[in-house]
């Protein structure tokens, strides 16, 4: 039985909360989530956020309807896409709107199958008794850096850069999406943030408030705790699925 929470918060420094997340459990079938992060001043980024969240949940209806039966991940994709057309769009209605742009983390979990799709610095990560595992890869630029040898991980997360991204939603007509597969079990976690978490507490603070047990609901609040705790100069949201 599969156990699914979310929630957002502006934290203690934003007058704003350009965050954006939503998610749906249907038993016995799938699940779904997705957390959005927005840039491009106060306006901008929560149109951006909120926009690309609701496009992506409108084309995840498709789940809902025999008949338009998609193969998972082209699905997850083309709803990531279709979110990107809908701010892109958006952007070319008001001057204010002009270059505004989000991250997109989504994850459809059906069965024992785990779809993630990525376009920014939102994360999702696989969380087992033994290890957690980022699933994603950030499009930043200390990840590129990171991954040239140049930084550590923990250097990268102090690092003055840490917050500029690569590639994001709605700032070009077409955008490369990220697409990841694959399989869990029973007792895992499935967990998707936006960088005001990460930021702020480690990958092994959050395996270990997740293994520290509870509902959903109650893990995600103890870890929104922990970054209140830290600061939280930016806006948090975190999903989190229970097998």
């Amino acid at each position: 039985m599969v156990s699914l929470w979310g929630l957002t918060d502006r934290g203690k420094v934003r007058q704003a909360n350009q965050d954006a997340c939503a998610y749906k459990l249907e038993e016995g079938n799938y699940a779904w989530a997705v957390v959005c992060d927005g840039m491009g001043g106060a306006a901008a980024g929560d149109l951006a956020s909120e926009t690309a969240v609701s496009r992506f949940r409108n084309h995840m209806i498709c789940l809902d309807e025999p008949d338009e039966y998609q193969e998972e991940g082209e699905l997850m994709v083309q709803a990531t896409e279709a979110a990107n057309r809908a701010v892109y769009l958006k952007s070319g209605t008001n001057r204010a709107y002009a270059g505004m742009g989000t991250t997109l983390v989504g994850a459809l979990l059906k069965e024992s199958t785990l779809w993630v799709v990525n376009v920014g610095d939102s994360r999702a990560y696989h969380i087992t008794k033994e290890t957690i595992q980022r699933i994603t890869r950030d499009h930043s630029v200390v990840e590129e850096l990171v991954q040239c040898g140049e930084i550590t991980p923990e250097e990268a997360r102090i690092h003055p850069r840490k917050n500029l991204i690569t590639r994001a939603l709605g700032t070009t007509r077409q955008v490369k999406v990220d697409l990841f597969q694959r399989e869990v079990k029973e007792g895992d976690a499935i967990l998707l943030c936006s960088d005001g978490l990460v930021n702020e507490v480690t990958d092994q603070e959050i395996q270990k408030e997740v293994l520290a047990g509870g509902t959903p609901e109650e893990i995600c609040g103890r870890l929104l705790d922990r970054t209140l705790a830290e600061g939280a100069p930016d806006n948090v949201t975190i999903i989190l699925f229970q097998l």
